[in-house]
């Protein structure tokens, strides 16, 4: 009789860290990646706008202002017209039925 308080203080704890186990540690670990990948997104950023400001000092001090405007401008819009033509997946030939 005297040792049902050890035994439900175990049940306990046990039930306790099962349900941990299950929830919070599992948990943790993707909110680990998540601040690691936000961390990672945001020197990314960072990196591209000092790399783009560079670019254009650079390109400003060879060229001029405006035809280091005109460059850049050129370069993303290529960049740009390319994406655009890549935005839908292709289409099956016409003659193919696609259902299912």
């Amino acid at each position: 009789m005297d040792d049902y308080p050890a035994k439900i203080a175990d049940l306990l704890e046990t039930v306790a860290t099962r349900i941990r186990s299950l929830t919070i540690d599992r948990v943790r670990g993707w909110v680990t990646w998540v601040a690691v990948g936000l961390v990672a997104a945001m020197l990314g950023i960072l990196i591209m706008v000092f790399l783009m400001i560079g670019l254009f000092r650079f390109l400003a001090n060879l060229v001029g202002t405006e035809p280091a405007y005109l460059i850049l401008g050129g370069i993303f819009l290529a960049a740009g017209m390319l994406l655009w033509t890549r935005r839908l997946p292709k289409r099956p030939p016409a003659g193919e039925d696609t259902r299912g």
